[in-house]
């Protein structure tokens, strides 16, 4: 995946020239490229290497939808350099998802985050209800990139089969040490008590199987369903959810699929963050379409992960 991040774009009519500055992440070699592309009769293609993203307001809009990136001549220095090996870098394209009425962008900055984390996975969620299975919300589940690298050592070479049967592979992704984001977008309306009651009682369940439910998850609990309280969400609106390897769980929402640059609350506590999205993707995990789409576009990417 290669993700383009605009920061500038310069013209000068008496060259008839135009310069487009943006940022190319690529999760496979956790590497960022800061990158000029520069039209000046035919395009060129100049890039050179970042240790670091340089810092942009702007958000992440689109991909780079290519094969392969033929990367041109650059100047050495001690912080910026390529190695030959590295003229020709494959790349692996992560497309956007489409689950009913929500569309998950291939990339999604977190309120409050400089980091741009890609789309690991999407999928619907939903009830039998009288023989019909009527879809409640979208969820669309976001990663850091450093997740790739991190789930291939145990994980590389297994198939889509395996991976959405393995408890453990989702496990793995709950608590691994790399930024998460969720959004949940409304199919049908839900009142803020409805949705936070809900993952309330599957976050319990899941903290009472292991033996781990405490006093200090009971006062989490509770700060959980007071953020929701006054809460109400139409179709198309979201409620965002990002999971700090540190152990915060921040809270958004938003009335459409936007993303806010800050968030609403953060509440400190390391299990309520993995068992919100240990319920979405667990074992006992209430969207088996997310998983599915998951394990499918993880299996892909890990091919890609050198040894």
């Amino acid at each position: 995946m290669a993700i383009l991040t605009p920061h500038k774009f310069l013209t000068h009519p008496s060259l008839h020239m135009a310069c487009l500055t943006t940022d190319v992440y690529h999760p496979i070699s956790q590497s960022t490229f800061f990158t000029h592309l520069t039209f000046h009769g035919r395009p060129r293609l100049h890039l050179r290497h970042c240790l670091k993203p340089p810092k942009s307001p702007y958000k992440p809009f689109g991909l780079l939808f290519a094969s392969t990136l033929i990367i041109g001549k650059t100047t050495p220095s001690k912080t910026n350099v390529l190695n030959k090996n590295r003229t020709q870098m494959a790349l692996t394209t992560v497309a956007g998802v489409q689950v009913e009425i929500a569309t998950f962008p291939p990339a999604a900055t977190p309120p409050g985050s400089d980091k741009t984390l890609f789309l690991g996975g999407a999928g619907a969620r939903g009830l039998e209800i009288q023989g019909k299975f009527v879809k409640f919300t979208t969820i669309g589940v976001y990663l850091e990139d450093n997740a790739v690298k991190w789930l291939a050592g145990k994980w590389k070479g297994k198939s889509v089969e395996e991976l959405t049967e393995s408890v453990e592979f989702f496990r793995d992704i709950v608590t691994g040490p790399f930024e998460k984001f969720t959004r949940v977008t409304m199919i049908l309306p839900l009142t803020g008590p409805q949705y936070s009651e809900k993952v309330s009682e599957n976050c319990v369940a899941i903290w009472k199987t292991l033996g781990i439910y405490t006093d200090a998850e009971e006062k989490a609990i509770e700060k959980f369903i007071e953020v929701f309280k006054d809460q109400n969400f139409p179709p198309g609106s979201s409620i965002l959810f990002t999971q700090s390897p540190t152990g915060s769980l921040k809270i958004s929402f938003s009335k459409d699929e936007s993303i806010p640059e800050k968030e609403n609350v953060v509440i400190e506590n390391k299990l309520l963050s993995e068992a919100v999205l240990e319920s979405i993707i667990g074992k006992l995990g209430v969207s088996p379409a997310a998983k599915q789409s998951i394990a499918s576009r993880l299996a892909e990417l890990l091919k890609e992960t050198k040894d």
